[in-house]
């Protein structure tokens, strides 16, 4: 009776393990495609979107959908997103789950929820970032983005700046100011969506031996549509 009862219990376990895998699975992959909807949405609109030419000579971009602002006087953001850097022959790698937090200095006006885009000039932020907590301003220097087919960056923003940040909410789409915000690496959620219990987020980037989630070839089509570096390479399955 106890051996049937152990069997029975092992069961179950097995069982809600297996449930809660797919749970978190299911989470990041919906946080894929609410990236790729921010993407399709912004770049829709050549006049209001990331210059081509921004996004053409990133090393790196991260999408966080949805990022929530709370409290009255102090006040906060937290949001969970992705990012991804340029690979060897100019197409996007795998993405790696990133969470960010931050104060509310930059907000737009009256926005609770908003969508954040951070375009990288090189790799040197994303580096740190696969180091530890990273954060905007302090350990690279962030400016509002330029908007629209025709926007150019000031002189001293091309100079200075490290990283562009960009922010959609309530319908609108504008540079915006995120000093002081941490990003930093997802690994439950890299885990959880690759299936892999360690996982390095070099190996995710270099698509060292991982087997990728369908969900990533639209992700990476998405940013292949917007850009002219290299071509679409479809993730291993």
């Amino acid at each position: 009776m106890k051996k049937i009862s152990l069997i029975i219990i092992l069961a179950l376990c097995f069982v809600f393990q297996k449930n809660t895998k797919l749970e978190a699975s299911s989470k990041e992959v919906a946080k894929i495609n609410e990236a790729v909807e921010v993407i399709e949405e912004i770049m829709s609109i050549p006049e209001k979107g990331i210059p081509p030419a921004l996004l053409d000579n990133a090393q790196g971009i991260a999408i966080i959908p949805g990022v929530i602002k709370a409290g009255f006087v102090v006040g906060g953001r937290y949001g969970t997103g992705v990012v991804m850097v340029r690979d060897e022959g100019g197409g996007w790698s795998n993405p790696s789950f990133i969470s960010i937090t931050g104060g509310s200095i930059g907000w737009q006006v009256g926005a609770q929820s908003a969508d954040i885009i951070l375009v990288f000039k090189n790799r040197r932020g994303i580096t740190n970032m696969m180091s530890g907590k990273f954060t905007l301003g302090a350990d690279a220097a962030i400016a509002a983005g330029p908007v629209g087919r025709q926007a150019e960056a000031g002189t001293d923003v091309q100079l200075k700046a490290e990283i562009y940040s960009y922010s959609r909410s309530r319908g609108l789409f504008a540079g915006l100011s995120i000093e002081g915000a941490a990003l930093q690496i997802d690994n439950d959620a890299n885990a959880a969506f690759y299936g892999e219990k360690v996982m390095q987020t070099g190996d995710i980037f270099k698509d060292k031996g991982i087997a990728a989630p369908a969900v990533v070839n639209t992700l990476k089509e998405a940013l292949a549509k917007y850009s002219s570096q290299g071509t679409f390479q479809k993730t291993k399955e």
